[in-house]
């Protein structure tokens, strides 16, 4: 029992890994501190430039019961759970998850460059 209480009483340390890897059946989401910075096709291996989930924050998920209900969970998303991106007028909802993983050394340095951001549309003014 002695080794349950130290163990607890060491507090935790900070997460210092900056990359995950949410895989859906069909596709994997890039984070690198917070921030999707790719998005990738399983089947092809395709990076995906104009992915509307691209330097986008999760907002937090969603679980999908059988019976109809949708549970939202605000905290870090799991397994079986779908990606909610929130921006602008635009929210982006994804498949339930497959995995949560860390992305090798080799992928992450296979990144694509992102293209520049579209400037946002001015309202014209008489």
């Amino acid at each position: 029992m002695q080794a349950a209480e130290s163990k607890s009483s060491v507090p935790q340390q900070p997460e210092r890994r900056r990359h995950r890897v949410y895989v859906t059946r069909n596709t994997e989401y890039h984070f690198r501190d917070g921030f999707c910075v790719a998005v990738r096709d399983r089947k092809t291996g395709d990076f995906l430039l104009g992915h509307l989930a691209l330097r986008r924050r999760i907002q937090g998920s969603l679980r999908f019961h059988k019976n109809g209900a949708i549970v939202p969970n605000a905290g870090e998303p799991e397994a079986g759970e779908a990606l909610f991106f929130a921006q602008g007028e635009r929210d982006l909802v994804t498949s339930p998850l497959q995995a949560i993983e860390r992305p090798t050394k080799e992928l992450v340095e296979a990144y694509p460059e992102l293209p520049a951001p579209k400037p946002k549309k001015r309202a014209r003014t008489a």
